[in-house]
């Protein structure tokens, strides 16, 4: 039941890419659950569904327009390009708080289980600002998927990084949460790792992982490389304080290199080894790119804050009121 304590409008924010194949289902059982929702009163009729077209290149937009066109639960935000996954879930949230009491993003895929949405729901109204949607196990990922998500959960945790091992972007935020998110203005986003640091009061809810049903993945592994990088200097300096320990390791092996030539001298033994003067200059000059490339990507994101540039900019925005408010 609804808390009368608490807002009761529920906005679910969909980011679509080239989702042709699958979104007509996407949008039957988004309101065939909301509508549930609305029934079993436990959301507002005012409630609904903001898809937020990513610069699709095929007929997604289309599609939206005519599902919005036909049922007043449908807004669609559309971008006048791509600019990423992480910017149109931002664009989403940033305008439906201005109508909703909770938002809950969500792939177009539905491989989160839309089902959750009663447990997300319920966290909110006992309180929550934040709920993380919480993947059960990766069984429905490859082998590479699965073993690299990991060592990458490890390696935030290592860093420092507040984030919740196996959170997506299936998450519940409440409006308070929202406008606190809206002041955070950097360009380079991270949501998984830049919600947990507003220390808002949070729960987790689990939930399995659905096979897609129609077409593929858009999030490719260079998407998936740059969202990773973007999240480990996003939300860490100690990768700089690494270089740093790296480079006092590297001139503590140069000594004792120097060390080990004069003793060899001492010795007689004036003919330099093949391996010492092949592998030192080869260790120094991999340490040292390394380092420059930890700071060049440090240096690209301070180079890309500074210019301000938006984050996203609008083309469409779909918004009607509910025919049965």
């Amino acid at each position: 039941m609804i808390d009368n304590m608490r807002g009761n409008i529920l906005y679910l924010v969909v980011p679509c890419y080239n989702e042709e194949e699958i979104i007509e289902k996407s949008i039957d059982k988004l309101k065939e659950k909301m509508n549930r929702l609305i029934k079993e009163k436990k959301i507002s009729p005012k409630s609904k569904v903001m898809f937020v077209n990513d610069g699709s290149r095929d007929n997604t937009l289309s599609m939206l327009h005519k599902a919005a066109k036909e049922d007043a639960m449908i807004s669609v935000l559309g971008f006048s390009t791509n600019f990423g996954h992480q910017s149109a879930i931002l664009a989403g949230m940033m305008y439906s708080k201005d109508y909703a009491d909770m938002v809950v993003t969500i792939d177009a895929d539905l491989q989160q289980d839309i089902e959750a949405l009663d447990d997300f729901i319920a966290c909110y109204y006992k309180g929550s600002e934040v709920v993380y949607g919480v993947r059960n196990d990766r069984s429905a990922d490859s082998f590479f998927k699965k073993s690299t998500a990991t060592m990458y959960y490890k390696l935030l945790h290592f860093l420092g990084c507040d984030i919740i091992t196996n959170h997506a972007d299936y998450r519940l935020m409440s409006k308070k949460a929202l406008n606190a998110l809206s002041e955070y203005k950097e360009v380079n986003l991270f949501m998984r790792g830049l919600v947990p640091t507003m220390g808002f009061p949070s729960d987790v809810v689990y939930f399995d992982v659905k096979e897609r049903e129609a077409g593929s993945s858009k999030y490719t592994l260079k998407k998936m490389m740059t969202l990773a990088v973007d999240g480990v200097t996003s939300l860490s300096i100690k990768p700089l304080r690494m270089i740093m320990a790296l480079g006092m390791l590297a001139c503590v092996f140069a000594l004792g290199m120097l060390v080990f030539i004069f003793v060899d001298w001492i010795h007689g033994n004036t003919v330099p080894g093949y391996a010492t003067t092949i592998m030192a200059p080869l260790i120094m000059e991999g340490v040292t790119l390394i380092c420059l490339g930890i700071i060049g990507e440090y240096i690209g994101k301070i180079y890309l804050e500074s210019k301000a540039r938006p984050r996203y900019i609008i083309d469409t925005f779909v918004w009607k009121e509910n025919e049965e408010e």
